[in-house]
């Protein structure tokens, strides 16, 4: 299992628009082959953050749907970022 997490910022002006933006992504995530789970939202506390939890089955189910990135449009809001690529090797209830 492969989780992406982490987190990214854009002018806090422009957080709701570019999550907005980001509906068709989620849509095409969740309906894609391998994927667990993709979620992005407004994080509580910092007005410009956007928090960032991805779930996939696999490596391969992962890079199949990141052929196709942000749009350009949604990449020149982006101020800073820290998005990490974690591989699991089992996992439980908590």
């Amino acid at each position: 299992m492969i989780i992406i997490s982490g987190w990214i910022s854009v002018d806090p002006d422009a957080r709701d628009s570019y999550l907005r933006g980001c509906v068709d992504v989620v849509e095409q995530a969740r309906a894609a082959s391998g994927c667990l789970d993709f979620a992005l939202g407004a994080d509580l506390l910092a007005a410009d953050r956007i928090n960032v939890y991805e779930r996939w089955e696999s490596e391969e189910s992962l890079d199949a749907f990141r052929a196709s990135g942000p749009s350009d449009d949604q990449t020149a809001l982006i101020r800073d970022a820290e998005v990490l690529r974690h591989q699991i090797s089992g996992s439980g209830p908590a």
